[in-house]
């Protein structure tokens, strides 16, 4: 069956917000004292903040994560912009009668000012963010919602992402998954996670939902 719901990923998938990312957390480690390579900071990109920060230091979490999302907040606008076309692939999809979705591990306060910032805020027909679910990715959970509020149905649903909580999220899901060779964690780490598709280019979307 053709694909006739996408769902993506947002930061590292649909906007860059790497640098920011980065930033934010060196930001946040130098107000507790810490340092990390920029490698190690790659693998805190994508995880939820509390989860990150409570295998850091469990008794300072809130405050790490208060210190991060005001870094971010207030330098977002800076650093964030759509990848390569996405934008024209997205009005394409919606030409074609696709139905899109954002399942992302941020708060809707963050998702919502990522979509606006890159003109991306009325494209989607649903959004799903941390404050919409129990579990975050890799749980099923966010997958399953998102599937819901569009009626799509688990063969025929796609779900995009840039790190390995999203391929496997998707895959616990029950639906094809497709990972970003612009992940920042590197093309053949992705790989390795077993998506059902690999994008070289957002473009290869239109591609894909006519195979059959």
């Amino acid at each position: 069956m053709s694909i006739r719901t996408i769902l993506f990923d947002l930061d590292g998938t649909l906007i860059d917000t790497n640098e920011l990312i980065i930033a934010s957390f060196i930001h946040t480690f130098k107000q507790y004292g810490r340092e990390y390579t920029r490698a190690e900071l790659k693998e805190f990109n994508g995880p939820p903040l509390k989860d990150t920060f409570a295998s850091i230091d469990p008794n300072k979490v809130e405050e790490m994560v208060e210190t991060y999302r005001a870094h971010n907040f207030l330098h977002h606008d800076a650093y964030v912009k759509p990848f390569p076309h996405v934008i024209e692939t997205l009005i394409e999809l919606k030409n074609k009668q696709i139905q899109i979705g954002i399942v992302s591990t941020k708060m809707q306060k963050g998702v919502l000012k990522g979509l606006q910032v890159c003109g991306l805020e009325k494209m989607f027909d649903a959004i799903v963010t941390l404050d919409d679910v129990t579990n975050a990715k890799p749980n099923p959970e966010p997958v399953l919602k998102g599937m819901e509020l569009l009626a799509g149905q688990p063969e025929s649903t796609l779900m995009v992402g840039d790190n390995y909580h999203d391929i496997e999220a998707g895959h616990r899901a029950g639906v094809q998954t497709a990972g970003v060779s612009w992940s920042h964690k590197g093309k053949e780490f992705l790989q390795s996670y077993h998506p059902t598709y690999m994008l070289e280019d957002m473009r290869d979307l239109l591609r894909i939902i006519e195979v059959r």
